[in-house]
Formats: structure tokens, sequence, C-alpha cells
């Protein structure tokens, strides 16, 4: 947002994100955290009494953090009331199993705050989702801990002894047995992150957020489009080895990262073409780490090398200059 400086004749230009209408940055934040209540319902449905550890440790330890950080080092006003800490906290605890120990989920807060977000500035300079680095980080430190996933059930009261089982993707990539049924993955009976099971509240969630006009369709069609393609050329040309388009869809966290992450103010560019690049390039990656890589999952690492390539995508896909058509007429 801009503010003319009458006195010198300067304008302050804030950085993202830009807010152009009645609303507020705390306004959105919030408005996102209502649409992933249905998302937290369900994952309380499902992990029962692991998942509110999860989501609470996550969620405090975000807040807390931020707070020492703005008060403590950067000796400055704390912001733990805008929403983005809270929001920031969900989203890293909807990317972690409810069975995570609660020093390892603090340890994600802190890297998510404090390398992901504050150490750039603090919100709108963040060049990476907070989130995603908190969680990408214990993928890698905690693989053990980070891919041990509880099997649901009705609101388990089971946390650290909760028994284990594979998701949906680990089952298709290494030929385990039979995958969930399309009622289970819509719902969210299946093994997976407490946030990405529950397909239906994903997409309530999203409805909620487009009818708000706090996203566009821009990124999440261009993401699960494209994972349909890529996945449906495979299928086509390997049904035994390569699962329907459907099931890349529903299961893991395509529509998670597709509605809620990739879609940040922040690290998305800026025009609705820039957006839709963005998005092709979030489903090309993810489909080729599900498919070739190592891992049964590539939505977090397909968001975070898309957002280091924001910056270019909007360098080089931008509205023309106010005055420019003009000025070359």
């Amino acid at each position: 947002m801009e503010e003319n400086n009458e006195t010198s004749g300067i304008y302050v230009v804030s950085p993202a994100p830009h807010i152009h209408s009645g609303d507020s940055v705390k306004k959105n934040m919030y408005n996102v955290l209502i649409a992933l209540v249905p998302a937290l319902i369900a994952s309380v449905w499902f992990f029962g009494f692991g998942a509110i550890i999860v989501t609470l440790t996550a969620m405090a330890s975000c807040v807390a953090f931020e707070f020492l950080i703005q008060k403590y080092l950067l000796k400055g006003k704390p912001t733990i009331t805008d929403g983005s800490a809270l929001l920031t906290g969900l989203l890293l605890a909807f990317n972690l199993p409810s069975n995570l120990p609660v020093w390892i989920i603090v340890i994600g807060s802190l890297v998510a705050i404090g390398i992901g977000k504050m150490s750039f500035g603090g919100i709108g300079n963040n060049i990476f989702n907070p989130a995603l680095v908190g969680r990408v980080f214990l993928l890698i430190s905690f693989p053990v801990q980070m891919t041990n996933w509880p099997t649901p059930g009705f609101f388990p009261l089971e946390y650290a002894d909760a028994v284990s089982g594979a998701t949906t993707l680990s089952i298709i990539k290494e030929q385990l047995g039979d995958v969930p049924s399309y009622v289970d993955l819509l719902t969210g009976k299946m093994g997976g992150s407490l946030g990405e099971v529950s397909a239906i509240a994903l997409i309530l969630g999203g409805l909620y957020m487009l009818w708000k006009k706090i996203i566009t369709w821009h990124i999440p069609v261009s993401v699960i489009s494209t994972v349909a393609v890529f996945t449906g050329i495979m299928y086509w040309i390997n049904p035994v080895e390569y699962a329907v388009p459907w099931i890349h869809i529903l299961s893991g966290g395509l529509l998670l990262g597709a509605i809620f992450m990739a879609t940040d103010y922040v690290t998305s560019p800026m025009t609705k073409k820039g957006m839709i690049i963005y998005g092709v390039g979030i489903g090309i990656i993810t489909v080729v780490i599900r498919l070739f890589g190592a891992y049964p999952e590539g939505m977090s690492f397909a968001i975070l090398i898309m957002n280091a390539l924001t910056p270019l995508i909007n360098m080089y896909v931008k509205p023309k200059r106010f005055g420019e058509a003009i000025k070359n007429g």
C-alpha cells in the first residue's frame, strides 16, 4: 500500500501483501483461519487427541517465537495479533503427523518463524512459505518421525503410542496393497499429515476463500489441472504402474498446498498470468517427484521451488506501467 508524504513529496511503498479493497491483512488472515476450520474438525475426528496436541503446540510456539524475536531481537513492536503467526502455526501443524513429539514441533515452529519469516523482515518480506520451510526442515532432519503416520479412527485417544500405517501415495509408490476407497479419500479416513486428509473439508475452505475473494481460482485450478493432465497421461501409458489422476488429486498434500499454501499473497506472483505459470510449475514438479523421485509426496518441495522463482515470474510477467500505452501510442 502506498502512503503519500505530503511534506516531502515521497511515496512510501510497503511490502506485500497489498490489499486493494476495504479488507486488511489482519481480516484476511483470520478469514483463512476460518476457512481451515473444516479441515481442523476433520483432523480431530480422525486423529483425536494427537491432532489437538500437535495443533495447539505449533500455533502457540509460532506465536511465542514471533513475539520474542520481534520484542527482544528486532526491538520492535510485536504484531502477533495480526493472525499471521497463528496461521503459520496451523498450516505447519497440518503438514505434520499427529503423533509427532512436542519438542520436534517446537523446533519446526522456530525454523518456520525464525528462519522462514522473521529473518527476511517479517510479514510481507519472506521469500518462502514459512510453514513449508519448517515442514521441510523437519522432514530432512527427522525423517523417521516425520514419516510415521498414525492410522485414522474415530477420535483416537492415543498420541505417542498411536498405531502407524502407510499413506495412500506410499501404498501406490511401493505397491503395498489396495488404496483407500474414494469415500475415504474424500472424507479423510486415510494415513497422512493431520490437515491434508479430508478433501471435502479442504474444498469447503477453498470455496469460502473464493467467496470472500481472499484468493482467485488461478493457482488452485492450474495446480490441480496440471497434476490431473500429467498423471492421466502416465496412467494411460501404463495403468498397472501408475494410479488414476483422481487418487493423486485427493491424496497427499495436493489440495492443502494448492488451495491454502501456494496461494500465499507474499510468495506467489502478482498477476493472473503469472499465477497460472506458477501453478503449472508446481503441478509439474509435484508429478515428477511423486512418480520418479525418492519421496512419494512432492507438493512441499514444488511450492518452495516455485516460491524461489516468483520474483522472476513477476519480473517477466507483469502489467503495463501506468501511462505506458499512451506514451507508446
